[in-house]
């Protein structure tokens, strides 16, 4: 699919990844409506930023794991672009918790933001790209998906369930609609991250060395674009899944 004069939705599109997907979409010509739970400002500025290419782009804050919450983003989108041509799930919840446990609370909200809120998403806009007879779906996992992290229980599960849900949906929307997973690796260092600990990271790579945001948002752009490319995945982790073989 070409990306010019296509309309976007990333959920989770106002910073971090997900700005930078909304930027490439932008830049590469496609009308971006850009999801936010919190991030308010960060969402304005987005907006600003993408309208300055000369594209269309709109904000709206909606609680993806609320399906009512869903609904009415679709009206939204409905009422001022029509449909999307593209969903770009990137919208999750990044909770660590220890198991067992005695608070279910991170449980909950990391599975219903990523699994569920992914699910609402889908299903609402996937018959509006169904009428159309054509679609792309990009889904946001990561390394979690096949190897666990100590206390993080339910990112691991979640992220494994997107990936997971990406290929049923990949089988239930096609041959119209496209569905894959990108999956990154250390792209976004955490803000409590000291140089030793980058150090130590990179190591885990095969190229010594993090990525960047719009490394993932140019796996996402190929994925849009590779006409034959449905039910896959792509790593974008400088060979961090199999760094543990290094000498």
């Amino acid at each position: 699919m070409k990306i010019a004069g296509k309309t976007a939705l990333v959920t989770g599109g106002a910073h971090r990844v997900g700005k930078a997907i909304s930027m490439m979409l932008a830049q590469n010509g496609a009308n971006v409506v850009i999801n936010y739970y919190s991030s308010d400002a960060a969402a304005r500025q987005t907006v600003e930023e993408a309208t300055s290419l000369g594209v269309d782009a709109m904000a709206i804050q909606c609680d993806v794991s609320v399906l009512a919450d869903v609904q009415q983003m679709k009206r939204q989108v409905e009422d001022r672009f029509g449909g999307v041509d593209i969903l770009v799930n990137s919208a999750d919840l990044f909770g660590k918790h220890p198991f067992p446990t005695d608070d279910y609370t991170i449980w909950q909200r990391v599975t219903s933001v990523t699994i569920d809120g992914a699910f609402y998403v889908s299903n609402e806009f996937a018959p509006l790209m169904l009428a159309r007879r054509a679609g792309v779906i990009v889904n946001i996992v990561d390394l979690s998906a096949w190897y666990p992290w100590p206390n993080f229980m339910a990112h691991s599960v979640a992220k494994a369930g997107l990936l997971a849900m990406t290929n049923q949906m990949a089988l239930e929307l096609a041959p119209h609609v496209r569905v894959n997973a990108v999956a990154p690796g250390p792209v976004l260092p955490p803000p409590d991250y000291d140089g030793a600990m980058l150090d130590r990271v990179a190591r885990r790579t095969l190229l010594d060395r993090w990525g960047s945001a719009e490394d993932v948002a140019f796996a996402v752009k190929y994925l849009i674009e590779a006409d034959y490319v449905t039910a896959d995945v792509i790593r974008v982790d400088g060979g961090e899944f199999y760094g543990h073989r290094k000498g």
